[in-house]
């Protein structure tokens, strides 16, 4: 569940709007409030914004001039932190697939006050009514970010597809690129949709779907939930909207997953690096899930992984809406793990369904810009940079100090905006679904707006529609209730 700024994460498909009530409701949530109860960084130190906008005023380009490449970036609508550009073409029966990753590493200095920062914030932090962003905006927005028509400094991959999706060759080095466009999601869906898509990323559903195959092949685990997200209203105050992702996103982000996979890779030859972990399902939790599947309206034939079960479901639906909501389970101990030298017990990522590192968002993630290095030098067939090595056992520590954070946040801000949008409306009925349940107790989510709250009564079974009544909607301790109307 994500708590999202509604200028960047809400006008896609999924999102709704509804007015708040009551019509004598305050301004909103106190989100200044959660943020310094979570000890949220705000600005940044002068020293911090000093050495930024020295290396603003100084940007480092390299060399080699890949300007020629007619990249374009695709976002969410109004994005100013550009980590990724793409290039898509066919070439000897497959593809090759050009992607530009912003170069971090090459302006922000190994002990410095920025490098110090940075690992102090982790990552980006969104909060419905801000943008905490890891490195100062004169940066992330502006010197660094892969702006349209900006020489930028890149970690440009060359990753050569076969027929089959099947990687066939890798390149990275430094380069010098220039993104030729900004493009947001809803307008390349409508270009996709219309088969108008750009010359760049005209390839991106047949790439993007290629590899989505392959990943439900490999047995890989996507749950593709709606997320319950904090937006702007249209009446300028907040609500909650339930927001799925495009298939123009999970075409990119398959760009993304295959950029990290072969990261990876690059990393375990080179016996050093920092991968993106997740053990496999326990058989238990597989096991339950599939005898939950009947009651639920799931269909599992015999021999059927639980990813390709899982990429089948219609979230529409309110009982496959409660199966992917208990398939969760499935997806516990996502973890950073480090290695120099012999590789670690744990490599896969089950929900990639192979060897994965996080590479490409270095302006809004911490580790992204270690692994990038590792896997720069390591490319170049040299050793990585001493003070780089040293800092991959510190990584998994402060990515997890930093996640706990953000995720605390923006279950704060969803909290405080669900008792916020409820308060005074105590014992009103509304139409909602059961998505888990144990005996008497269980969550339910309203059909609108998209709250979730804790509820008892004797009819709660997962996937069923049922009538509650609102009990509480308490502000200060950011709860709601309900109970089903017998």
């Amino acid at each position: 569940m994500t708590a999202a700024a509604g200028s960047t994460w809400n006008e896609d498909r999924g999102a709704f709007a509804v007015p708040r009530w009551p019509e004598a409701a305050p301004p909103g949530p106190d989100f200044d409030a959660i943020r310094a109860e979570f000890d949220v960084p705000e600005d940044f130190p002068p020293e911090v914004v000093a050495e930024a906008e020295r290396v603003a005023a100084e940007l480092p380009l390299p060399a080699d001039d890949a300007t020629g490449l007619p990249l374009v970036t695709v976002d969410p609508p109004g994005s100013r932190d550009l980590d990724q550009a793409v290039h898509l073409a066919r070439e000897d029966g497959g593809y090759v697939v050009r992607y530009a990753i912003a170069d971090v590493g090459a302006v922000v200095a190994l002990g410095g006050a920025l490098d110090a920062e940075a690992r102090r914030r982790g990552q980006t932090l969104y909060s419905p009514d801000r943008r905490t962003p890891l490195h100062p905006p004169v940066l992330s927005e502006g010197a660094a970010s892969l702006l349209p028509g900006q020489d930028r400094a890149a970690a440009l991959w060359t990753i050569r597809l076969d027929a089959d999706g099947g990687v066939r060759a890798v390149d990275l080095r430094r380069a010098r690129v220039r993104s030729r466009a900004q493009l947001a999601y809803p307008d390349v869906q409508a270009q996709a949709d219309a088969g108008t898509l750009p010359d760049a990323i005209a390839l991106l559903p047949e790439i993007g779907r290629l590899l989505e195959q392959g990943a439900a092949d490999r047995g890989a685990i996507e749950l593709g939930t709606p997320e319950q997200q904090v937006v702007h209203g249209p009446d300028g105050g907040w609500t909650l909207v339930a927001r799925a992702d495009l298939p123009v996103e999970g075409w990119n982000a398959q760009i993304s997953l295959l950029t990290g996979r072969v990261a990876a890779r690059l990393m375990l030859d080179g016996g050093v690096g920092v991968l993106r972990t997740l053990p496999p399902a326990r058989p238990e939790d597989v096991e339950r899930l599939r005898r939950l599947a009947p009651a639920l309206g799931v269909d599992w034939p015999a021999g059927t992984g639980a990813g390709q079960v899982l990429a089948g479901l219609d979230v529409a639906d309110p009982r496959h809406a409660a199966f992917l909501e208990e398939a969760a389970a499935l997806l516990r101990g996502a973890a950073y793990t480090p290695f120099d030298g012999a590789p670690p017990e744990q490599t896969g990522h089950a929900g990639v369904g192979s060897t994965y590192a996080h590479v490409t968002a270095p302006l809004r993630r911490l580790v992204d810009r270690f692994a990038t290095e590792v896997c720069l030098a390591l490319a170049a067939g040299r050793e990585p940079d001493p003070a780089v090595r040293a800092a991959l056992p510190e990584l998994p520590g402060l990515m997890a100090t930093s996640d706990r954070r953000t995720r605390s946040v923006e279950r704060a801000a969803v909290d405080a905006t669900e008792a916020w949008l409820l308060a005074g409306r105590e014992g009103a009925l509304f139409d909602a679904v059961v998505v888990d349940a144990d005996g008497d107790r269980g969550t339910v989510v309203l059909a609108e707006p998209a709250i979730r709250g804790r509820c008892v009564g004797t009819a709660l079974e997962p996937g069923s529609r049922v009538r509650v009544r609102l009990t509480e909607a308490d502000v200060a301790r950011r709860s709601v209730r309900f109970e089903v109307v017998a």
